[in-house]
C-alpha cells in the first residue's frame, strides 16, 4: 500500500459516516484490518470502506459481532446469519408473548381469584416443563410400547400450547398438568385403557397396539358426530380384549369389562374434556376410546 492509496482513520470515518472511536473499537476487536505508519498512526486499505459498510449494516440488523466476524471471514454467509438471528428473535417473541398471555390470564380473573389463578398458572410458566410432565405421564402409561409408537401417540394427543393462548386454554393446560401428577388419574387411566379388572391378559404390548388400532377405526365416527352405538367398531374393540385373555365375546364378558372400570372413567373423561378444549375439533385417541367405552355400555343395556 502506497502513501497515495491508504486511508487515515479520519478519511475512513468521513467516507463511511462511522465515528472514529467506533472504528478504533472494530480494529481492536479484529473486525477491521489496520496497518500503522512509521509514526504509529492507523491507516487502512481502501477495501476497508466496503468492509466497514457491510459491518455497520449487519450491526443495524442486530447481528452480533461474533456472527459478523464469521461473515467477514467468509465462514458463514449473510443469509445464514440473518436466518439464525430471525430464529433467535422468533424465540424471544414467543417468550414475551407467552408471558403476556399468562399475565392476561391472571389479570382477567375475578379479583378474589387472582391468587388462585396465579398458583394454577405457575404450572405452565415453563411450557417445556409442562409438556414434559404430560409426556412423562403417558410414557409411563404406555411403557410396553416401543418409543416410536409412544412418540406418535404424544404427537397426536398432547396439545401444543400457543404462545398467545387464551386464558381458558392456559387454565385447561395447567389443570391437565396438575391432573397427571395425581396417582389417582394414573390408576383410572390404566384401568380404563386395559380393563385391568378383567384378568388374564397374556401380551400387554399387543393389547395396547390393538386398542390403538380400534381407536383409529372409531375416529371417523367421532369426527362425524355419531352417537356411541354397537357396531363393527365396537365388536372389534371387544374382540381385542377377549382375544388378549383367551376369552370369547359374550354379553357377560362385555358386562365384566364395564364393571371393572366402574367410576374409573370419570377422571379420565375430565382429562380428555380438558384436552378437547385445547385441540378443538381434532379427534384424540382418548375421545375415540371413550366413544367405544360408551358404545360398550349401549351394547349391554
Amino acid at each position: 500500500m502506497t502513501h497515495d492509496t491508504y486511508l487515515t482513520i479520519g478519511a475512513l470515518a468521513d467516507r463511511t459516516g462511522v465515528a472514529v472511536r467506533t472504528i478504533r473499537f472494530y480494529c481492536d476487536e479484529g473486525l477491521l484490518p489496520v496497518s500503522r505508519t512509521a509514526t504509529g498512526h492507523r491507516v487502512f486499505d481502501p477495501a476497508a470502506v466496503e468492509r466497514l459498510t457491510l459491518l455497520r449494516r449487519l450491526r443495524s440488523f442486530g447481528i452480533g459481532l461474533a456472527a459478523i466476524a464469521d461473515v467477514l471471514a467468509g465462514t458463514r454467509s449473510i443469509a445464514e446469519v440473518i436466518a439464525a438471528e430471525r430464529t433467535a428473535l422468533d424465540a424471544e417473541l414467543d417468550t414475551v408473548t407467552r408471558r403476556r398471555a399468562l399475565l392476561r390470564a391472571v389479570e382477567t380473573a375475578a379479583p378474589d381469584r387472582h391468587a388462585e389463578h396465579l398458583t394454577r398458572l405457575a404450572a405452565v410458566v415453563d411450557p417445556h416443563a409442562a409438556y414434559d410432565t404430560l409426556a412423562t405421564f403417558w410414557r409411563r402409561q404406555l411403557t410396553p410400547l416401543p418409543p416410536s409408537a409412544i412418540d406418535g401417540f404424544l404427537g397426536m394427543n398432547i396439545p401444543e400450547l400457543a404462545p398467545d393462548a387464551h386464558p381458558e386454554h392456559l387454565l385447561a393446560y395447567a389443570e391437565l398438568v396438575a391432573a397427571t401428577t395425581n396417582p389417582a388419574l394414573a390408576t383410572a387411566m390404566s384401568d380404563t385403557i386395559r380393563h385391568r379388572g378383567t384378568p388374564g391378559v397374556r401380551d400387554e404390548r399387543r393389547l395396547l397396539f390393538d386398542i390403538a388400532d380400534a381407536c383409529i377405526g372409531a375416529e371417523p365416527l367421532v369426527a362425524a358426530g355419531h352417537a356411541p352405538r354397537p357396531g363393527p367398531e365396537l365388536d372389534h374393540y371387544v374382540d381385542i380384549h377377549a382375544t388378549a385373555r383367551a376369552r370369547r365375546d359374550t354379553p357377560e364378558f362385555r358386562r365384566g369389562l364395564l364393571r371393572d372400570t366402574a367410576g374409573a372413567d370419570r377422571p379420565v373423561r375430565h382429562y380428555w374434556h380438558l384436552t378437547a378444549t385445547l385441540t378443538g375439533p381434532a379427534v384424540t385417541s382418548g375421545a375415540a376410546h371413550l366413544w367405544l367405552f360408551d358404545a360398550l355400555t349401549e351394547s349391554v343395556r
